[in-house]
Formats: C-alpha cells, sequence, structure tokens
C-alpha cells in the first residue's frame, strides 16, 4: 500500500507480524530469528543482551552515516537547469572528492522561499535568485553572497494557452499574468520587461503563481491569460503552448539568476566545506562543457525527465554558457536588480563589497 503526497512515495506502516525486524539493518535479521527460537527453548537473556549490543551498534553506524550525509538548497530543483552541475557533481563524485558528502537537494519555488530553505539547513549554503538575496540582506538577514550561479535569462519566456490572442508583451495589458514569487527572477524580469516596453505594470494583475509547472497549470486550466516557463518545463509542454515572449527579445540576456549563498555564522565555521561544494559545482559545470549528452543523461536521471530532450536543451545552454563556473560578472548582476530598483526595494546601486565574499571560490575566479 503506497500513500502518494506530493512528488513522495511514502511506504505505509506495515502490518506484518514481522514488521518490526524489517526496520532493522539486514545483518542483525538473522539474529532476531535465532532469539524467537533461544526465548522458546528458555536461553533468551544472553541473546537479548546480544541484540542490545547490536542494536546499539547499528545506531551508532546510521548516526555516523546520517551525520556524514549533507543536503543544501537549489532553487527550482527538479523543474529548472539550476540545478545540472549539482546533479553531475553528485553523479561524478565530485562532492566527496572535495571533502563534502552531499547526498540531497532540497528544493523551493524561487525568491524568498529557497533563502528560508538555506537558513534553515544543518548545512545552510543554497543556490538562490540573486534579487531573493539582496532583499534579504537588505531586510537584515545575516547572509553572504559567496559564487555565481546561471548567467542568462535566455531560457525564460512568457507563454499562453494555444489558440490565445496574445502573440506579444503588449497584448499583456489589462491580463492576468503569473510569475514564480515574490522577489523571484521572474518577477524582476517581467517588471524589467514592462518599463523597457513602456507598460505601465499597474495595467496588468501580476500574480505569483508558484513553481515552473504551476505556471504551466495555471494557464492551461485558464486560471491566468499568461505565465512564465522555461526549460525544460516549456519543450515538455510545447504542444498545448504558445509563445508570449522570449525575456532575451526584449532585454540584455547577460543577467545573473542565480547565486550561491551562506549565512554569516556558516561562513565563519564551515569554510572548508563552502569551498568544497563550489568547487564540486565548478567542476559540474566543466563536465557539462565537456560532455554536454552525459550530463544531461545525468541531469535526466536525477529529475525524472526524458534524456532526448534534455541533450536538445543542454546542446543550446552549452552554447550560450548558460551556466557560470561560480565567478561574478557584477554587470550582470547589476543588471538583475533593476527590478529591486523598480519596486522602491533597491535604493541605488547595490553595495557589492559589502554582501559579497569571493574568499570561497577557487583562486582563480576571485577576480
Amino acid at each position: 500500500m503506497i500513500n502518494t503526497q506530493g512528488n513522495q512515495s511514502v511506504a505505509a506502516f506495515p502490518v506484518a507480524e514481522n514488521w518490526r525486524a524489517s526496520f532493522l539493518p539486514s545483518y542483525i535479521r538473522p539474529h532476531l530469528m535465532h532469539h524467537k527460537r533461544a526465548t522458546k527453548n528458555g536461553k533468551g537473556l544472553g541473546m537479548r543482551r546480544h541484540l542490545l549490543k547490536l542494536g546499539l551498534l547499528a545506531a551508532v553506524l546510521c548516526a555516523v552515516a546520517s551525520a556524514r550525509a549533507e543536503t543544501i538548497t537549489v532553487t527550482h530543483w527538479g523543474a529548472a537547469f539550476y540545478g545540472a552541475p549539482y546533479a553531475v557533481a553528485m553523479n561524478k563524485g565530485f562532492f566527496k572528492k572535495h571533502g563534502v558528502d552531499v547526498t540531497g537537494i532540497l528544493t523551493s519555488q524561487g525568491g524568498g522561499t529557497s533563502v528560508r530553505n538555506t537558513l534553515a539547513g544543518d548545512l545552510p549554503f543554497g543556490e538562490v535568485a540573486l534579487p531573493a538575496a539582496v532583499e534579504a540582506i537588505n531586510n537584515g538577514v545575516p547572509l553572504r553572497i559567496i559564487g555565481g550561479g546561471v548567467q542568462s535569462v535566455a531560457d525564460i519566456l512568457w507563454m499562453a494557452k494555444k489558440g490565445s490572442p496574445l502573440h506579444g508583451i503588449k497584448d499583456l495589458v489589462g491580463k492576468k499574468v503569473g510569475f514564480t514569487a515574490p522577489g523571484s527572477v521572474t518577477n524582476m524580469l517581467i517588471l524589467m520587461a514592462f518599463k523597457a516596453q513602456g507598460i505601465d505594470a499597474k495595467s496588468v494583475k501580476l500574480v505569483p503563481a508558484g513553481g515552473i509547472g504551476a505556471n504551466v497549470s495555471a494557464v492551461v486550466n485558464g486560471a491566468i491569460d499568461a505565465g512564465m516557463s522555461g526549460e525544460p518545463v516549456w519543450a515538455q509542454n510545447e504542444d498545448k503552448l504558445q509563445p508570449v515572449f522570449w525575456t532575451k527579445d526584449v532585454l540584455p540576456p547577460n543577467m545573473t539568476q542565480t547565486v550561491a549563498v551562506t549565512t554569516e555564522e556558516y561562513a565563519k565555521s564551515g569554510s572548508a566545506k563552502l569551498r568544497g561544494i563550489l568547487e564540486a559545482r565548478r567542476e559540474g559545470v566543466d563536465y557539462i562543457m565537456a560532455h554536454p549528452d552525459e550530463a544531461a543523461e545525468i541531469t535526466a536521471k536525477a529529475y525524472n525527465g526524458d534524456p532526448a530532450l534534455y541533450k536538445k536543451v543542454f546542446a543550446r545552454f552549452v552554447a550560450i554558457h548558460y551556466w557560470s563556473d561560480g565567478r561574478f560578472d557584477y554587470d550582470a548582476m547589476n543588471r538583475m536588480v533593476e527590478g529591486l530598483q523598480i519596486v522602491g526595494k533597491q535604493k541605488g546601486p547595490v553595495e557589492w563589497s559589502k554582501i559579497v565574499d569571493t574568499g570561497f571560490l577557487p583562486a582563480d575566479l576571485r577576480k
């Protein structure tokens, strides 16, 4: 019996007679059966003590394994390709090579959600939207930006249901238009796109519709007139959607979407692990650039996606240098935070020297 909630399958509580044994490591289960036989023969006391020792050993081994395994946050993991370098790094052992056993990725719907997940994590490292990080720091959240992430917005578009009369950005006036979450990359991009095209944002009803898949569902179901999308979700649903406009057609595509962040406290206590994560991510990016087809297959397995489709997308992303190797491009970062300036959440330019720490990057990327 399986209980499916969200995207995870959870086995129902076992009710068989030997359910307790199912929770024990395989090397202990034979001893349990021997214990049952010994108990029937009146020889159970020594065996109970033996089992207690084995149980304590199992608990210690589980605790040690749990302590070694690490989980980090990557925005839109499983729904967008920000996470591809991490998928490759896990598969190829790059994290372990650099002294960090990253075995899990915590996802989010973008914006401030990713920042909150990072703050709550046992290993407070996250790749999050740049504007969300800046806004959080402006609001007093003790974060440090320690690496660059995705450096192009050429993958993002706004789409409508196929057959819709919406064919350009100016057709969105008077309509309900979705983005992911407040403070997200897509929140900034839609505001900047309207400004670039001379459209008053107040003439459009902007709706934080949730993740990329949620935007598509809202469009298909008629809850909003248009919503944002990106790869691979766009390619997976292209048969029932049509583009309204691509961000790259109205704005410069060279913008920093995501950055790596950590807490100020962990920047002091966890510097070795942070350096290891950034080194491993860099090797993941390098591997994608050198072996895009294999990297696409690795990411498709991690995302439960279509390898053939991913290979096509990766070929395009490699050509535009979608993933940064971690170095900072301050011009691209300044372009992205323009959205915060539009809504009054950033007065004047960002003083990057106060919130960026390049010391965790490999030496050749710190310039």
